[in-house]
């Protein structure tokens, strides 16, 4: 291994076993950007240090202070659920979309308690965005992590629209 990876793992897992006391905050006082929010959070929610070195590794831990920060009920229940669900079925949920109707994007508005009646519209909404995403030249040049992120944010906009009461879990 070349001495620079050494010094990145090294500095990593420094910082995530620094960052777990600093930012794990007084029981009751919010989510801990980088343990519950931001991507590490979704991926690794019972993982401490796995959902550190995550947001650090992915954004130096920017998106995971402004989620925390800007919208904490978006650093735990049902947005870590869907975020993990589409990055374990992205692919599946992709081709669901791309059709129109399946039960994967089905589940995911589930997840958000969304009501059958109004989930026709919102996959076909869904459908359009995703459309543009996968149409982009940069888009094979995405990971996984990614394209799950930009599927994620996708979702929260069609629900985030939605009148009271359409999704019951946003």
């Amino acid at each position: 291994m070349k001495k620079i990876n050494k010094i990145a793992i090294f500095a990593t897992l420094a910082f995530s076993v620094g960052a777990t006391n600093v930012v794990a905050g007084e029981a009751g006082s919010g989510p801990s950007p980088y343990i519950d929010c931001g991507i590490g959070g979704a991926l690794f929610p019972d993982t401490h240090w796995a959902a550190i070195s995550s947001n650090v590794i992915w954004d130096v831990g920017t998106t995971a202070v402004t989620s925390a920060t800007a919208s904490p009920e978006t650093c735990n229940g049902k947005s870590v659920e869907v975020a993990e669900f589409i990055n374990r079925t992205y692919d599946s949920l992709v081709e669901d979309t791309a059709k129109g109707e399946g039960e994967y994007v089905t589940a995911v508005l589930d997840i958000y308690g969304c009501n059958s009646m109004s989930q026709s519209a919102m996959i076909g909404d869904l459908r359009g965005m995703v459309a543009v995403e996968i149409s982009a030249p940069s888009y094979n040049d995405k990971t996984q992590l990614e394209k799950s992120e930009l599927f994620y944010n996708n979702v929260n906009q069609v629900v985030e629209k939605q009148d009271a009461g359409v999704c019951s879990a946003t």
